[in-house]
């Protein structure tokens, strides 16, 4: 897995976005039902959407935030052996969260760190550099 980061452009053609979500000073992570692993929020940018816009729902459905900001914090370039995609990546402050909307994930927890058992280990840990440098800091 190949995994790239770069300042955001909007004439890029982004597929994805990855919100990396603040929650009682955690990070709040994802579990997929099908999946015993963690992830971030996110998810497939639908026709019409924005890259923001994608954000605010995938945020909404797969943490449960009600009240948030979120801030654009950069692009990244994925690929495998068989594809790539362009994605934007976010960061969000959670004041409010609600209970988990029916989906495809299972449950929410907090973390001090990103854990071992990842869904995306190739590209979360890329990805969280650059939102801790840029955005959280104080997670260094």
């Amino acid at each position: 897995m190949k995994c790239e980061t770069y300042d955001f452009e909007a004439e890029k053609p982004y597929r994805y976005v990855v919100i990396f979500s603040r929650y009682q000073n955690q990070l709040l992570l994802s579990r997929h039902r099908e999946r015993s692993t963690w992830e971030t929020q996110g998810g497939h940018i639908e026709q019409g959407e924005t890259p923001l816009e994608a954000a605010r729902r995938e945020l909404w459905e797969e943490s449960g935030a009600k009240e948030f900001s979120l801030e654009l914090v950069c692009g990244y370039y994925a690929e495998d052996e068989s594809s790539g995609a362009h994605g934007a990546v976010f960061a969000a402050c959670i004041r409010e969260l609600g209970p988990l909307p029916p989906s495809e994930m299972a449950e929410t927890a907090l973390f001090r760190e990103l854990p071992e058992n990842l869904t995306y280990p190739g590209i979360t840990p890329v990805l969280w550099r650059q939102v801790k440098d840029r955005v959280f800091p104080e997670e260094k």
